[in-house]
């Protein structure tokens, strides 16, 4: 898919092998790090005239790696090579991932090992020049085929022991893996939503297609009507909250401005004609309370020398009480019945005694108090002690 705008498209992956399958299977493989420093050079392959459907295929494979300046470009950035085939029959692609080397041709199989710095065995030589120009010991596996196809002129010296510039030099390709075969599914409008503009599979009428764009327009009308709604209840909402800080603001000011204004001068308290008349006011007030609770006249005398407000209303002195209560007739507080404690030692609790009601007949006589005549006292020292608390007195010491 590409972002942010799409399109997307589905592959089926109807074949794959692993990059460790594919090293396995070589014999001798070129795989190190310097290689991934750089995109690969993308390289697609019967992409003609078969359809839109396959010229986005080709738009986007080409926008999945960064464009190529032929004139500028570095040729030792250039380490790997992804090569991708369509088939048109059967409709898959081919995805292939190859390393590249650059290797001088021109020189005998012994040179090139000398340049390698892979110093064969020359025990059996006679002299090196036979090494240079048979190659003697060396194996034919070691010297590859080059032909028409891979060799070039090389516009730039390239990394390497005798690839200098202007000279002839072969380009290899070796397999480092994974292999794909791909198969396209479908091709959508947007990231992952939206109008399907080509499937392999399913095929719509043009009625089905208008009806689908129609359906497609009215989701989103709803949706820009929907974002005009919400952005209107943000500007009023906006609004709202600006008049009421600039309320909030005029308040605060109005209310620091009356605290401001007279901060410094000191309260005059009311005039001493508005204290007597108040004072007054409060006295008859009074005067009229005591004769609804009381009714008769307060005595003039007393009443001016004992009642007083202190302070505030309601609040009155303990003289005023003390005089009032004098005043008061002793005939208006019935006197209470006076409290006895209740006879004993103190800190126990008395056990009151509470008289069953008699039952006829049935009652028993009282115990008489001692213990019956034909008992006899225990002699020792308990005996003693419990006669003592039944209440007798200790025995007598004995004499010897």
């Amino acid at each position: 898919m590409r972002l942010p705008g799409g399109p997307t498209l589905t592959f089926r992956i109807n074949k794959y092998t692993l990059v460790r399958d594919v090293v396995s299977s070589l014999r001798r493989h070129r795989m190190h790090e310097q290689q991934f420093a750089h995109p690969p050079l993308l390289v697609l392959n019967s992409f003609g005239p078969h359809g839109m459907h396959v010229k986005l295929m080709a738009t986007m494979f080409q926008n999945l790696f960064p464009s190529i300046n032929v004139h500028k470009v570095n040729l030792n950035t250039i380490k790997r090579c992804l090569l991708i085939n369509y088939n048109p029959d059967s409709q898959e692609l081919d995805f292939r991932h190859y390393s590249i080397r650059v290797v001088p041709v021109g020189a005998s199989r012994g040179m090139k090992k000398l340049l390698q710095e892979k110093f064969p065995n020359m025990s059996r030589l006679q002299d090196v020049s036979e090494l240079l120009a048979t190659g003697a010991g060396l194996s034919e596996s070691e010297a590859e085929p080059d032909g028409e196809h891979n060799i070039t002129e090389l516009p730039q010296a390239v990394a390497g022991r005798g690839n200098m510039r202007a000279q002839q030099s072969a380009v290899r390709l070796t397999e480092i893996g994974p292999r794909m075969t791909l198969q396209l599914i479908k091709i959508q409008e947007g990231v992952g939503e939206g109008n399907v503009l080509f499937h392999s599979f399913v095929h719509k009428t043009e009625e089905e297609l208008q009806a689908v764009l129609a359906a497609k327009e009215e989701k989103l009308r709803l949706k820009a009507q929907r974002q005009d709604q919400q952005a209107q209840n943000v500007q009023r909402k906006r609004e709202r909250r600006e008049a009421h800080k600039k309320k909030s603001l005029a308040g605060m000011k109005q209310a620091q401005a009356e605290a401001d204004g007279d901060s410094d001068a000191e309260d005059p308290g009311a005039p001493p004609e508005a204290e007597g008349v108040s004072q007054q006011e409060e006295e008859e007030d009074e005067a009229e309370y005591f004769r609804q609770a009381v009714g008769e006249e307060p005595d003039e005398g007393v009443w001016r020398a004992g009642v007083g407000v202190a302070g505030h209303r309601g609040l009155v002195c303990p003289c005023a009480l003390l005089a009032l209560t004098q005043s008061l007739p002793t005939d208006m507080f019935p006197k209470a019945a006076k409290w006895r404690r209740p006879a004993g030692p103190p800190g126990k609790k008395r056990r009151v005694n509470e008289r069953k009601p008699d039952r006829g007949s049935d009652r028993r006589p009282p115990k008489a108090k001692g213990r019956h005549p034909g008992a006899q006292a225990k002699v020792g020292p308990r005996g003693a002690a419990r006669d003592h608390r039944r209440g007798r007195p200790w025995p007598p010491k004995r004499v010897a």
